[in-house]
């Protein structure tokens, strides 16, 4: 069957195409080891080490899973030329530690160290070459996703993603105002590439129409959007289309009822044990494995605060169902952190953190003790990460909704870990809550799975880095980024960079409104 340019569009994902640019490295590294090391006569290269396919997708295999878990396959990643070599040199480590294990585990398979060693230097340069041109060829991206926005309101307004990482997938066509009255407020605030619904009607080659009216009460323009889904053009509503975007809820718009009736694996028995055994092995072979980590801690903490200092730090945190848990820790911070103080948030300088606590904050050894909590049932190995019960209060008086992260067992680790640094503030807690609510609505074991093997990104590089998509909002710690700031007139040179492309457009479209 031929795939149209819009099916390719919509196939061709950022994400994809770095696993098929990356894999074809590989390959194309493995092969070079295997002539490079026993010469190109491929019988007696098979004679010497047996079958290459089944050793070269081995190969891949693990490295890919290396590069996984540094941050290389998130779409919105937005890393600077040496944070993306660097983390390529530790995915392809990482991918070597794998193979080497599942080679002494399966030696029937194994490639000879040469061999093995070879191809993961030619893979380290050639994944590094592709790394620095793939993404700044997928901002150029010819075959965006085509989206056309019903509304040019507030509404409309949130898919401005600021950042040229968020919109990788997807160019906006047009803005489509739902009357006179409505254009002209749009274009008096720079609206340029808002056009009319009779002209909608000329666009073509559209992939994706994006209800985002204010109010759809008596404006939806049901016949138009019927008659582009009789076409094959999907209609999204907006939550749903940030949602895919920007992996997140935008609790700006988001409407109760929206969660009310999404179905989830949260609700699936299956899920519930399989999570929940997943939960007690991997925190059982975890807590046994990291045994000398916890006697090296402990030395480490006694030297600093003597003998008598306590290793651990218990406090109450809201769980599931809004049931109070006993969390463990080890202690990072001085003994009388919160005695003048009272409890606040911690963030990433705090002045309360020991110099050993430091160290441990930085590669989360600190949260290992959890897994206890983890095999009793209190906590489980990914979710929301739990609060305490007077931040909770006050979030909860503060955020609408906050009280739906804890219709879930809290987590060690989860997707606001991976997505957004430290909480300290009001605007913190709102931001970590989008997170949540995706995950929560969301969640799957492979989703869970993906989310455990990223972690170790963060413990390795730490939080808030480039390669996390955050919420779309401008930042200046990175001001060449991108040329649109938050404003109004930001946006505005955006509109009008789409209007000159739609004045081509709407007259050759004349003749055939259809498509």
């Amino acid at each position: 069957m031929k795939l149209s340019s819009s099916g390719l569009r919509r196939l061709l994902s950022p994400a994809v195409v770095l696993v098929l640019v990356d894999a074809l490295a590989l390959y194309a590294a493995f092969y070079l080891a295997v002539f490079m090391r026993l010469g190109l006569d491929l019988e007696s290269v098979r004679a010497s080490i047996g079958p290459l396919t089944p050793r070269a997708v081995t190969f891949a295999a693990w490295v890919l899973l290396g590069l996984l878990s540094m941050g290389l396959y998130r779409a919105r990643q937005r890393p600077t030329a040496e944070e993306a070599i660097v983390r390529v040199i530790l995915g392809v480590a990482l991918g070597a530690a794998g193979n080497i294990v599942f080679f002494y585990l399966i030696p029937s398979l194994t490639l000879g160290r040469g061999i093995l060693f070879i191809g993961l230097a030619i893979a380290s340069l050639l994944l590094v070459g592709a790394r620095l041109g793939i993404l700044r060829a997928l901002d150029a991206n010819p075959i965006k996703r085509r989206v056309l926005v019903i509304g040019v309101g507030d509404t409309a307004e949130k898919l401005r993603l600021r950042r040229r990482a968020d919109r990788r997938g997807f160019d906006i066509v047009a803005f489509v105002a739902m009357s006179d009255q409505e254009r002209r407020r749009a274009e008096e605030l720079g609206g340029a590439g808002v056009v009319s619904l009779d002209e909608a009607e000329s666009l073509r080659h559209l992939d994706e129409i994006v209800v985002a009216l204010d109010d759809r009460r008596g404006s939806l323009p049901l016949d138009f959007l019927l008659r582009q889904k009789k076409l094959g053009v999907p209609v999204s509503d907006v939550v749903d289309f940030l949602e895919r975007e920007t992996e997140r809820l935008d609790l700006d718009i988001l409407r109760p009822s929206w969660l009310l009736y999404e179905k989830s694996s949260q609700d699936g028995m299956v899920y519930h044990f399989i999570k929940r055994l997943f939960d007690v092995v991997f925190s059982a072979a975890l807590l046994i494995a990291c045994l000398p980590v916890f006697l090296a801690v402990a030395i480490a903490i006694w030297f600093e605060d003597g003998l008598t200092a306590p290793l651990f730090y218990r406090q109450q945190r809201v769980g599931k169902n809004g049931t109070t848990i006993r969390l463990r820790k080890f202690r990072s911070m001085r003994v009388d952190a919160e005695r003048h103080s009272g409890p606040r948030f911690a963030s990433s300088d705090d002045d309360r953190v020991t110099r050993v606590g430091r160290i441990i904050r930085r590669f989360r050894i600190d949260e290992l003790p959890q897994l206890l909590n983890v095999i009793q049932g209190g906590m489980s190995i990914v979710g929301p990460r739990p609060e305490r019960p007077k931040f909770v209060e006050e979030l909860s008086r503060q955020i609408p909704l906050y009280f739906y992260r804890h219709g879930v067992r809290p987590g060690l680790t989860g997707w606001a870990q991976l997505n957004y640094p430290y909480g300290s503030s009001l605007a913190d807690g709102r931001e970590k809550l989008a997170y949540d609510l995706y995950y929560i609505k969301n969640a799957s074991i492979t989703m869970d799975m993906l989310i455990l093997l990223q972690t170790l990104e963060v413990v390795v590089w730490g939080h808030g880095t480039s390669m996390s998509g955050g919420s779309g909002q401008w930042s200046p710690e990175r001001p060449g980024e991108d040329a649109q700031l938050p404003d109004r007139a930001a946006g505005g040179s955006r509109k009008q960079d789409v209007g000159v492309a739609l004045k081509a457009e709407l007259k050759s479209g004349q003749d055939d409104p259809w498509r």
